[in-house]
């Protein structure tokens, strides 16, 4: 009777001591009727902010399907972090791409302005060469034509002065044939006379330029 006795003690004694005590565990705050009931583990750490404890031995399939949970958990918890991560990575890979394709962009359309621009400025230069060699063609035209006029007037002039240079010279030969002809006769002896003292005179011809 006194064995059985001691039993149902140890018994009160270890039940109080497990709901009121984890092993090793913090203080545990007695039972309050307005929380909810936290079922927990014994030999795990206890948590007091639950609710109403309430701790009971668990067995080890329970265990083990608990340990199973918190595995499938704590890999699910991984896999999302690493599919968050590769999430990250790649939105972070696309801003980048999108930065580098409006870099390029925006590089390609300074080249196609400098392109541009050196177009413009290269079609401006050939124009102004363009009208450069028309005008120096045209200035070199015109003092062509002068040249051509200014020596087709000196020849014409070089012509004309022997032309007269001609004529001067025919008629003084005229008037020689004249008077050795007719110098000799009464009626013209005056005349011949005159036309002798006229050919004696010294010529001031001028020399006709050159052609």
């Amino acid at each position: 009777m006194n064995k059985n006795k001691s039993i149902v003690l140890l018994v009160v004694v270890l039940a109080a001591g497990c709901s009121s005590r984890a092993p090793d565990g913090p203080y545990v705050p007695p039972m309050d009727p307005t929380r909810k009931i936290a079922e927990q583990d014994c030999a795990r750490p206890i948590v007091t902010d639950r609710g109403n404890l309430m701790c009971r031995e668990v067995t080890e399939a329970e265990r083990r399907a608990r340990a199973a949970e918190e595995e499938r958990q704590a890999k699910a918890r991984r896999e999302a972090e690493e599919r968050a991560e590769r999430e990250r990575l790649e939105r972070e890979r696309a801003e980048q791409l999108a930065l580098e394709e409006a870099a390029r962009k925006q590089r390609a359309a300074e080249e196609e302005r400098l392109a541009a621009e050196r177009r413009r400025l290269e079609e401006e230069a050939a124009r102004k060469a363009e009208e450069e060699r028309l005008r120096r063609e045209k200035e070199e035209a015109e003092a062509l034509a002068r040249q051509r006029a200014e020596q087709e007037a000196r020849e014409a002039a070089a012509r004309e002065c022997r032309r007269l240079e001609q004529e001067r010279s025919e008629g003084r030969a005229l008037l020689e044939r004249f008077v050795a002809t007719y110098g000799k006769d009464d009626e013209f002896k005056q005349i011949a006379g005159q036309i002798s003292a006229f050919l004696k005179k010294p010529r001031k011809a001028k020399p006709c330029p050159p052609a």
